[in-house]
């Protein structure tokens, strides 16, 4: 009689191991480190805060090297340039809709998994929970984008507009785009 343990063993495990996906948070606040390498090897240093709210809301709060702030609804982009004292407003028909990619991804190996989103490809690594800790891609331009999320703290429900708003005074430039 043949013997059946490691071949349910094996069964057993992938189930478990497949079955494993992101924690998808409906809300999250965190502290961020960005990465942008370009194609010719060049790297540039971002860090400061990120907003994540009901689905498609994202706020980031850029602290180095530059004061900035962006939002985004999915729909609509605005990025405050507090140094240059400039907004910029876009409607936006594809953006980076990080619950849709945290759906698609699967699993990979260990701690990290893989998603098509959008014609690109991201890279999410998360923690022995199952949250969130980075992700990578290669944006419109070639470059390489890593962004990797500290002190994350996931909430249920919404974030208040007032923390997902970006906020300037009314003396900014306006473009629209």
């Amino acid at each position: 009689m043949p013997n059946f343990k490691p071949l349910f063993l094996f069964v057993i495990l992938s189930i478990f191991t497949f079955a494993a996906s992101i924690n998808i948070p409906e809300n999250f606040q965190a502290n961020f480190i960005q990465i942008i390498t370009n194609p010719k090897k060049k790297v540039i240093h971002y860090s400061g805060k990120v907003y994540f709210s009901e689905s498609s809301k994202l706020k980031w709060e850029y602290t180095k090297p530059t004061k900035k702030e962006v939002c985004t609804d999915g729909f609509e982009l605005l990025v405050v340039d507090h140094d240059l004292e400039q907004v910029s407003q876009y409607n936006i028909s594809k953006g980076f809709n990080l619950s849709e990619i945290l759906k698609k991804a699967k699993f990979h190996s260990k701690n990290l998994y893989l998603a098509n989103y959008d014609s690109k490809k991201y890279t999410i690594q998360v923690d022995k929970h199952n949250k969130l800790q980075a992700v990578a891609y290669f944006d419109d331009l070639d470059n390489k984008v890593q962004i990797v999320f500290r002190k994350i703290r996931y909430g249920k429900g919404k974030l208040s507009s007032k923390k997902m708003t970006c906020t300037y005074p009314k003396a900014y430039d306006m473009i629209r785009g």
